[in-house]
């Protein structure tokens, strides 16, 4: 998947049935970092590149991948067959302890109950992690909540949430043996 503006130059390449083997390059460090650990808790292979206007700052890099993983996303899990559908996750990292739950549904929602103690994590505006996830949510067509129940290090909550977004989108993407020829669905599509 490729999205090019006048901010931003993205390719986006995921193996879905992967191993969590990543080569993520934005030109962001914190964020590639969190998006090495996406790749690698989800067991989804992601290659990413992105050249931005980080002159500027880091938004539209951050805002504009999360819409193209989003895209790439729901380009490759196709009709839904076959998959779980659901995924939640409750994961601790130290401090901080992070629930998601989510629904591949393709109806995009947003809960966000995080609250990041400090405006930056290194050099990094730490709202743009909520950003992130809102346009993963809404191109990815994913019911998407977000909870923290703890936590004292934004960097640590930062993690945590990423991680559990991968840890509930690996059980959501999995095959489920008893129907894997039916849309996890009562209205046959998703």
């Amino acid at each position: 998947m490729t999205r090019t503006t006048a901010e931003t130059d993205i390719s986006v390449k995921l193996n879905l049935d992967g191993t969590g083997v990543y080569d993520n390059q934005t030109g962001v460090g914190f964020f590639d970092h969190m998006l090495d650990q996406l790749a690698r808790h989800a067991l989804i292979d992601m290659t990413v590149r992105c050249a931005g206007d980080l002159h500027i700052d880091d938004h539209h890099t951050v805002e504009d991948v999360g819409i193209t993983i989003g895209q790439a996303l729901a380009k490759a899990v196709g009709d839904k067959k076959g998959i779980q559908r659901y995924g939640s996750c409750l994961l601790p990292m130290d401090d901080a302890l992070v629930r998601v739950a989510l629904d591949l549904s393709g109806r995009p929602f947003l809960v966000w109950n995080v609250d990041l103690p400090t405006h930056k994590i290194g050099t990094f505006d730490a709202e743009l992690v909520r950003e992130f996830f809102q346009a993963l949510s809404t191109h990815g067509g994913i019911t998407l909540h977000v909870d923290m129940l703890h936590g004292l290090n934004s960097h640590h909550i930062a993690e945590a949430a990423f991680k559990a977004v991968a840890r509930a989108l690996r059980m959501a993407l999995e095959v489920d043996a008893r129907v894997a020829d039916a849309i996890p669905s009562t209205k046959g599509a998703l």
